[in-house]
């Protein structure tokens, strides 16, 4: 908080209506009392800014004078402490150790158009560093791909150029003086852009494609369905990627279609059949039956049991799908 924040927050502090009376004799106590100031210069720093406090302490005796003696002569606190006693301080627009005013004015340093160094300290050399699109000592000439649009002794404004110019005298791609990489001069002497894709030597890699942009170009990766493209989707690819094919100008993946089929397996049966105490064995062929998973992938089929414990079992047999 600076000192000023300080000094108006406490100006009515602890007093909010009563007695008028009261209130203005011990007001006016309070207004220039030590315990308001203290309460004051207690608000003034951080507590986490070391170089804020250790000045605080360093010249607490300068700040009691001035609340004490030189308040009411000297009412800027800032002037009378930082400028004229304690002399690290210079007023806005000034700089080093005589104050000297920085260039275009203490109202306007480096006309309005930087940073003067030192501005407000007792340091610095008073140079400007200029804002973008200003350069030159005092700030006034335009930079590379700005134009004036105002300019005399103690003013400028700088525009920036087209985004094709390097430099310019006007605000259009007509107005270059020079094109920027990335566009060319037309008959009409506009600066327009150059297609990098419609070139000869292919700007990007395989299995992407070229998107032009103003004054440059970008690679994009093809669609996961091609093998080379012309531009993004499905339906711009050269050849189509392995697993898929084309389907009315687009590249689709190929579909996998389940289908059920069954296998009936004959088999030589062994049945023991016990009638009191005769035990016969009977031989014979029955049918055994058993559920087919068939996939058919493009022209090839393969045909997987799903009882795996017929598997087993019957792993020398032979079946066909009917």
């Amino acid at each position: 908080m600076h000192f000023s924040q300080g000094f108006e927050k406490t100006a009515n502090y602890n007093f909010g209506g009563g007695n008028t009376e009261w209130e203005e004799r011990k007001l006016s106590k309070y207004e220039s009392s030590e315990i308001r100031l203290m309460e004051i210069l207690e608000g003034v720093c951080y507590s986490s800014s070391f170089e804020c406090n250790h000045m605080l302490e360093e010249n607490e005796e300068h700040f009691e004078t001035w609340w004490f003696k030189r308040k009411t002569k000297h009412p800027d606190l800032f002037k009378w402490f930082c400028i004229e006693t304690i002399k690290v301080c210079c007023p806005k627009g000034s700089f080093g150790p005589d104050c000297n005013t920085c260039v275009g004015g203490a109202d306007r340093p480096c006309h309005g158009n930087g940073k003067c160094d030192g501005d407000g300290t007792r340091a610095g050399n008073g140079k400007c560093s200029c804002d973008k699109g200003y350069e030159g000592e005092f700030c006034l000439d335009c930079s590379d791909g700005y134009f004036s649009t105002l300019r005399n002794d103690t003013f400028s404004l700088c525009k920036e150029c087209h985004e094709s110019c390097v430099s310019c005298n006007g605000g259009t791609n007509q107005d270059c003086k020079e094109c920027r990489n990335g566009w060319e001069e037309d008959q009409e002497g506009a600066c327009i852009d150059v297609n990098e894709c419609t070139k000869d030597s292919a700007p990007c890699k395989d299995n992407q494609y070229c998107l032009n942009t103003d004054g440059s170009f970008s690679c994009k990766a093809c669609n996961i369905g091609c093998s080379g493209c012309k531009g993004p989707g499905a339906d711009s690819c050269l050849t189509c990627a392995d697993g898929y094919k084309e389907e009315e100008g687009t590249c689709k993946g190929i579909t996998y279609l389940h289908a059920h089929k069954h296998c009936v397996i004959y088999l030589i049966c062994v049945c023991v059949v016990s009638h009191g105490r005769t035990l016969m064995a009977i031989i014979g062929v029955g049918p055994y039956t058993f559920s087919w998973l068939c996939r058919y992938v493009s022209n090839w089929k393969q045909c997987v049991l799903k009882n795996s414990r017929s598997v087993l079992r019957l792993k020398e047999a032979l079946c066909a799908c009917v």
